[in-house]
């Protein structure tokens, strides 16, 4: 019985059971306060508070307002409440891990579906080079730095309140979010102050950067993403781990072909059995274009629970079993 339903299992079509996944959680975290749902303020993913509409918030705005308290008072009673919302952001991280990227950030989902409107109009994407992918892959931490240290240094008085959240400020979610519950007043400048025009205008370049830049690249904005850097930094505790055998691995590179993230270490690491990199969004699509018997598998809690199988790939790719010979 075991054996059946894990062989259906690695036989299923994943865009498939992705796109549901997607479209569902889409919805929820646009759309979530329709029906409701309220799943607190330290989420894993951009479900930006900015959209009303919103089923919950994403971690990084509850995390520059409490760091941005005085130094005296976060070092004193409050600081539980930091705390205690680290805790929670890691609660809900375990149980998922960077799948969170891949199967249920709204913005992740976004870049997915603009892909498919340039595949559907027959536009080529970009590529980074190796040397492009490790500069710009370590940019996500950089913004991972403003989101830790700037409401620090307007803790000990090192910056105005005009800095308060500037993260938020110039993240293109903050714009792109409201959006879609028909809120179009992000998409304006603040000329409260010289901090708050700069702020600002960079969130409406980074917007308009977001949108060009997902119908050029796959994932575009993913590699730029702190909320992809905190996850890494959590991504050991989670139940859910990417392994890789490989002493199964013949390094064909059809991993690496799919992979959105271009984490050429998939295909060419036959050592480590741990394969989870800080850029990847465990789409699990280099698990289902694996040809090779577990070489691939995604497990959850040490069992392995979706495996890349010769007859998943077969079937994915719409290869027929070949009949035996009388």
């Amino acid at each position: 019985m075991f054996r059946k339903i894990k062989k259906s299992i690695d036989n299923v079509n994943l865009n498939r059971f992705r796109f549901i996944i997607q479209l569902l959680t889409f919805i929820l975290f646009v759309y979530g306060s329709y029906f409701t749902i309220n799943l607190g303020s330290n989420l894993p993913i951009f479900s930006c508070p900015y959209n009303e509409e919103s089923a919950g918030a994403c971690y990084l705005i509850p995390l520059q307002h409490q760091l941005s308290m005085p130094s005296q008072v976060l070092l004193s009673g409050a600081g539980i409440g930091v705390i205690v919302g680290l805790l929670t952001f890691i609660f809900w991280f375990i149980f998922l891990n960077k799948a969170w990227c891949g199967y249920v950030c709204p913005f992740g989902t976004l870049q997915d579906w603009i892909t498919k409107i340039r595949k559907f109009f027959g536009i080529r994407y970009s590529t980074y080079t190796q040397n492009q992918f490790e500069k710009l892959s370590k940019v996500k931490y950089i913004f991972l730095t403003i989101v830790v240290l700037f409401p620090l240094l307007m803790g000990v008085g090192l910056l105005g309140s005009d800095w308060s959240a500037s993260f938020c400020k110039i993240c293109p979610a903050r714009i792109i979010s409201p959006m879609f519950s028909g809120d179009f007043s992000q998409w304006a400048i603040d000329f409260s102050s010289i901090t708050a025009i700069v702020l600002t205008s960079l969130g409406m370049i980074f917007a308009g950067l977001f949108f060009v830049g997902s119908f050029v690249k796959k994932r575009f904005f993913c590699f730029f993403c702190p909320m992809s850097a905190l996850h890494y930094i959590f991504s050991k505790i989670s139940i859910v781990q990417l392994k890789k055998d490989g002493s199964k691995c013949t390094k064909c590179g059809d991993c690496y072909a799919v992979c959105d993230m271009q984490i050429k270490d998939i295909a060419d690491n036959i050592s480590d059995t741990n394969i989870l990199r800080d850029d990847c969004i465990l789409c699990l699509k280099c698990v289902a274009a694996c040809p090779e018997d577990e070489a691939l598998h995604f497990d959850i809690l040490n069992l392995k629970v979706f495996s890349s199988s010769k007859e998943g790939f077969n079937k994915r790719m719409g290869i027929e079993k070949p009949k035996d010979i009388k």
